[in-house]
């Protein structure tokens, strides 16, 4: 971590990633000096980008977009993709970073800086999670930046602020985002994979709105045996745990991301939520059938936004 430690500046911010989380960074850090800010894009979705921008709550923002080629080097590298593009990525994202390159990854999950870390070496990573409600159609974003709390991140394993992680909270503090040190991220981390695996998924599988934990004691007892599984299998791996948490929305008829997604027929993160729980409580020995269940009820759901079962 020596060259990550002797980072106290950061000039240049690089962005993989023009979705809803992606968007808030993008809107939040608008008013940075000309040259400070680019997306990382190639081919058709560079000219895309290039050409009709991004919607952001109402106003268009049109932003320098660069191969991962013309953007190595930058000093902070955001990645704010879908987890299952992830993959795909990892070749770009080790063109962009270079010595001095800090990496935040602002993916859903509790994996993709392991994946990420173990591609460009674990010194570069930066652990963090986005607290974002949003509505995405297209290029068109929509979110409450007061209901936003922004970006939490820390340092695995260390528990003070290290001059890269002031470099950070320097940096947004120019901005109209909010970042947020945590002691330990990893303990974060794990509570909101929680939050999503029990309230993201069940919702889905039925396809209603998030006031169905408090409203349905049948709901209420998915969600708790699924926060159960996930609480279970963190604590085999040493981290810190909590009791259930009901959801916190205004709205009764919220829809989280992976209903968002079946919604729009798009494919989900599935893999990512109770796909990757089925992997971790496998390693762990830690039986999980409420995660199992979900993660095959949502696979089916996929199936059928695909058109398997249509047998007319």
């Amino acid at each position: 971590m020596e060259a990550m430690e002797k980072k106290t500046e950061i000039r240049t911010v690089g962005i993989m990633g023009a979705g809803a989380v992606g968007a808030y960074f993008l809107w939040g850090m608008r008013n940075l000096p000309c040259g400070t800010l680019c997306l990382i894009a190639s081919g058709e979705r560079k000219e895309r980008l290039q050409r009709d921008g991004m919607i952001i709550n109402g106003e268009r923002f049109l932003y320098p977009v660069k191969t991962p080629e013309e953007a190595a080097g930058v000093d902070l590298l955001l990645i704010t993709t879908k987890y299952g593009a992830l993959p795909g990525l990892l070749e770009d994202i080790k063109t962009v970073v270079k010595p001095q390159t800090a990496v935040l990854s602002l993916l859903n999950g509790v994996d993709s800086e392991e994946i990420i870390g173990e591609a460009i070496g674990e010194e570069h990573m930066l652990y963090s999670l986005m607290r974002i409600s949003s509505e995405r159609n297209g290029n068109i974003i929509f979110f409450d930046p007061k209901e936003t709390r922004g970006m939490w991140f820390g340092e695995k394993g260390i528990h003070q602020i290290t001059p890269r992680a002031q470099a950070v909270l320097d940096l947004f503090a120019q901005t109209d985002c909010r970042c947020t040190w945590k002691e330990d991220i990893m303990a974060e981390l794990w509570y909101k994979y929680a939050i999503n695996i029990s309230h993201n998924l069940p919702q889905a599988v039925l396809g209603v709105g998030l006031g169905c934990y408090e409203d349905s004691e049948h709901m209420s007892f998915l969600a708790r045996k699924l926060w159960g599984e996930v609480m279970a299998v963190a604590d085999a791996r040493g981290i810190a745990t909590r009791d259930y948490t009901l959801p916190c929305c205004s709205r009764k008829n919220a829809h989280l991301s992976t209903l968002q997604d079946l919604l729009a027929k798009r494919h989900t993160e599935i893999d990512m939520f109770a796909g990757a729980m089925i992997r971790m409580g496998k390693e762990a020995g830690i039986p999980v059938p409420y995660c199992e269940y979900t993660f095959h009820a949502i696979k089916a759901l996929e199936e059928k936004n695909d058109g398997k079962f249509d047998y007319s």
